[in-house]
This record gives structure tokens, C-alpha cells and sequence, in this order.
């Protein structure tokens, strides 16, 4: 990357339409992952609160006070709020994909727009802004930190925290000992302090993964994103844990997904590589069979599994240890377990086919206007 005097005059717009804002609002994706520590700094500058696209999970740390969720179909209300309230949107090392602005003529209508993107064919591809930086984010960061003071929106702060505490994510079950993927996230993001390396396959699985696991560093998330590739988490937690071997490495994946790549367990036991493979065994291609059920008419096609498959016998053929949650109250001490082992292992946990990932924006509609529950009817 070199930098020209066009970029240096870019920053300098953006660095006044951000001494200005009163509602500044960050959104960052898969750019930003290699500058996380720059986007704190920048986003304690200029104190505004920050939302991440999938690709971009671990740019931030989740636990932040600023951080307010993932933006988009299955994002949060928080963010989908913020979007609709903020006078200046400020979007870093993202492209603006189907799945963050849902329905992209009423996406931000109501405010001014900087986008930064080391790509410059995807400035204003989907969504035209008003101050475009074609430059290595890393560079920009800096400069617009030298040059903004230090800045309050306190009151702008106040009312997006409040929306965040006042809709936060769900996770309700009417049986004490259901097995709730939400309630399962959750009990790993605890136990590993939100220091693992998580992997996915493609679904439901994944979206619970982005939603409801605390990622606090960067380089900790690995996904296809956009390319929607089944069976990629497996191979990815391999790589991930060779090259991180002190880390704990768990690919969440969904029984789908997982029939797509499952022979790579012979590779886990043959080097003895401690992975967990978590998957969340429905019998069902969740979340086509979710779109299915919300949008036509429960019209169920080609997403029932059925597959009479025995996945802890299987894990056993490979030589891989297997272990399974079918309640509650087994979730804890399932994942204690897997962690002490320090070896490759296989955790089946049984769910639910009929949960749902939510928020969703249905096809079409507005980012602003998400679904937050369904009733049990829908």
C-alpha cells in the first residue's frame, strides 16, 4: 500500500466530519482484525460506541462497555437502533455485504457516511458514501487520532448502552434442563475466558458462535463468512491450533456442515492435535429449515437429515475421544472435561431442531426492523 495526498486529504474530511458528529457510530469488519488496538484507541477518542460485522468479530474486544453486538440479519437491536439515531457513521475495513445492510435503500438513509476500505472497488459498490478513505486502515487510525481531540457524546453514549441493556440477546427455554446452543456459548466463553480460538462451519451454529461467545483478542475468530462454506471449520481449527499450540482451539460446527469434511478426524488423530469439535447435532440443515419455517409456510424441503449416523461411535472409529451433552447440567462439566484432556475430542450435543438464531431480519426489510422472538405458533 502507498498513500497519496488524496488520502491524506480524505482523512482530513473525515477528521472534520467527525469533530462535529454528535452521534458518531463505528461499525468494523474483517479490515479492522489486524489494527484491533488502533480501534480501541480510536474509538475511546472520539467515545463512540462500536458494532463488528462476522468478519470482524474479534477486531474488538466483545466485553468493551462500547461494544453493543454484530451488525445486520442477525445482529442486535442495539445496533440496528444505532444506526437508525447516529448522525455520522463511521465504517472501517468493511464492505457492506447483503447480510449487514438487509435492505440497502433504506440502510443509514438518515446520515453522513465515511468508509474506509483498503479495497477501493468497495467504496461505494453497495452503499454510497460521503467521505471515501482508500487506504490501509492501520495508517488511517493513526493519523485521525493524531489529528482529533479528545471528544465526549456522553449523552449519545448514555442511550445506546441503555438500548443495549434494554434488548440484549435471549436465551429462554419453559424446560430447566433443555439444551440451549445460546446457554452452551455462553458456559465455553466463561470457562475460557473468551481467549479460545473458535472455528465454524456455515449455519445457525455459526451466528450463535458470533453472538454469544466474548471474543477479547484479536485473531480469534475464524469463519468463511460470505463464501458460506460448509465443512471449512474442521481444517481451520487444525491450522489455527498448530500455529497457536497454548491456545485452546474449538470448532463449532452444526451435523450438516460436519458430514461435509468429518474425515478430517483421521488427520486430528493421526498428529494428535487437541481440537474440540463441538457439534450441535439437530438432524436438520437449521437454518434453511428456519427460513423455511418463518417465510414458507413451514414447507420443509431437503433439510431433514435423518441420517441414522452414531457420532460418538464414529469419533471412536477415528480414534478421537467423544463425549456427550443431552441436558443441561451436563454442559459444564462436558466442556471441563474436553479442556483437560489436551487431546483431540469430539463433543455431541443434542438440540433442539426448532431453535431459532435470533434477532432476524427477514429478507428485504429494513436492518432497523429485526424479529426478537417467535412465538411458538410461528
Amino acid at each position: 500500500y502507498k498513500k497519496t495526498s488524496r488520502t491524506d486529504a480524505a482523512i482530513r474530511e473525515a477528521a472534520e466530519l467527525i469533530s462535529h458528529a454528535e452521534r458518531p457510530f463505528i461499525y468494523a469488519g474483517g479490515g479492522a482484525v489486524s489494527c484491533a488496538a488502533k480501534l480501541k484507541e480510536f474509538a475511546d477518542k472520539i467515545d463512540a460506541p462500536v458494532s463488528l460485522s462476522l468478519m470482524g468479530q474479534c477486531a474488538f474486544d466483545n466485553t468493551d462497555e462500547r461494544y453493543i453486538g454484530m451488525l445486520g440479519m442477525h445482529g442486535t437491536k442495539a445496533s440496528s437502533m444505532a444506526v437508525s439515531a447516529c448522525d455520522l457513521m463511521i465504517v472501517l475495513g468493511s464492505r457492506f455485504s447483503d447480510r449487514v445492510t438487509c435492505n440497502t435503500s433504506t440502510f443509514a438513509k438518515q446520515t453522513r457516511i465515511i468508509h474506509v476500505d483498503i479495497d477501493p472497488a468497495e467504496i461505494g459498490k453497495n452503499i454510497v458514501p460521503d467521505c471515501r478513505i482508500a487506504a490501509e486502515l492501520g495508517y488511517v487510525l493513526d493519523e485521525l487520532c493524531s489529528i482529533l481531540p479528545k471528544l465526549s457524546h456522553k449523552e449519545w453514549m448514555d442511550g445506546v448502552l441503555g438500548w443495549k441493556k434494554q434488548y440484549p440477546l435471549l436465551q429462554v427455554s419453559d424446560n430447566e434442563e433443555d439444551v440451549l446452543p445460546q446457554y452452551v456459548l455462553s458456559t465455553l466463553d466463561e470457562l475460557t475466558g473468551g481467549n479460545a480460538i473458535l472455528t465454524t462451519e456455515v449455519g445457525q451454529h455459526q451466528m450463535w458462535a458470533a453472538q454469544y461467545y466474548n471474543f477479547r483478542s484479536e485473531r480469534s475468530f475464524a469463519s468463511s463468512g460470505g463464501l458460506g462454506t460448509m465443512g471449512y471449520g474442521l481444517g481451520a481449527s487444525i491450522g489455527a491450533k498448530l500455529g497457536n499450540p497454548d491456545r485452546t482451539v474449538v470448532n463449532v460446527a452444526g451435523d450438516g456442515s460436519f458430514y461435509m469434511n468429518l474425515n478430517e478426524l483421521s488427520t486430528l488423530a493421526k498428529y494428535n492435535i487437541p481440537v474440540i469439535e463441538l457439534l450441535f447435532e439437530n438432524s436438520v440443515l437449521g437454518m434453511v429449515r428456519q427460513w423455511q419455517k418463518l417465510f414458507y409456510g413451514k414447507r420443509f424441503s431437503q433439510t431433514n437429515l435423518e441420517k441414522p449416523t452414531d457420532f460418538m461411535l464414529l469419533a471412536k472409529a477415528f480414534g478421537i475421544n467423544a463425549l456427550r451433552i443431552t441436558k443441561k447440567s451436563e454442559v459444564r462439566s462436558v466442556f471441563e472435561k474436553a479442556i483437560a484432556m489436551n487431546a483431540p475430542v469430539l463433543i455431541e450435543c443434542v438440540i433442539d431442531k426448532d431453535i431459532n438464531v435470533l434477532p432476524m431480519v427477514p429478507a428485504g426489510a429494513s436492518v432497523a426492523e429485526p424479529i426478537l422472538e417467535i412465538g411458538t405458533d410461528d
